[in-house]
């Protein structure tokens, strides 16, 4: 059953996707730590580009830089039993962690996948309705836009700003792009 954005945000817990030692945090709207360098961001920055996404029910949803899967699980609630959302994450504790939260919360239309070092995303997987990076680019990577389908839309950090990214045309470059103010995430990484 598909569920709007902010009884997603209600129904999945934060804190079931946040280490032990920090899930006294997981009510604070700010990032937090989840190891090997990364984390969870803050609720109001999860809310913010879920809006720009505009996920709906039914919708083939790629979740790139999963982390702890919490975003995954808000996706999964959002486009309901007819849609399906991938996560990609490069670090296998994370990707353990997430898988098991996943089970945990019941969210059967939503999975984790390991990053392939070199490449962006899943092709192979496309064409996908949304795309949802949650890592910061220096540079708008075109490979992502090409696994949208035509009028998906992606959005995504790039060089600090978040961008709203709709896909216009057939080839890599042809979008239309919107800006909707600065935020701080780390880095995107191909490796």
């Amino acid at each position: 059953m598909e569920t709007t954005l902010v009884e997603a945000l209600s129904r999945i817990p934060r804190a079931l996707f946040l280490p032990a030692g920090e899930r006294s945090h997981a009510g604070d709207d700010v990032p937090l730590p989840i190891g090997l360098g990364q984390t969870n961001s803050q609720p109001s920055t999860v809310a913010d580009m879920l809006e720009l996404l505009d996920p709906q029910p039914g919708e083939r949803i790629l979740d790139l830089g999963s982390g702890s899967g919490w975003t995954t699980a808000l996706l999964g609630s959002r486009v309901g039993e007819h849609g399906n959302v991938i996560g990609v994450e490069r670090h296998e504790e994370l990707i353990r962690r997430s898988r098991e939260a996943l089970t945990d919360h019941g969210v059967a239309n939503a999975r984790i996948e390991a990053a392939t070092p070199g490449r962006l995303g899943l092709p192979e997987s496309g064409p996908f309705d949304r795309i949802l990076v949650s890592a910061g680019a220096e540079t708008l990577p075109t490979e992502l836009i090409e696994q949208l389908r035509v009028g998906g839309v992606m959005v995504i950090p790039v060089a600090g700003e978040m961008l709203r990214i709709v896909r216009t045309g057939t080839r890599g470059d042809e979008y239309a792009s919107t800006k909707h103010g600065r935020y701080r995430f780390v880095p995107l990484i191909r490796d």
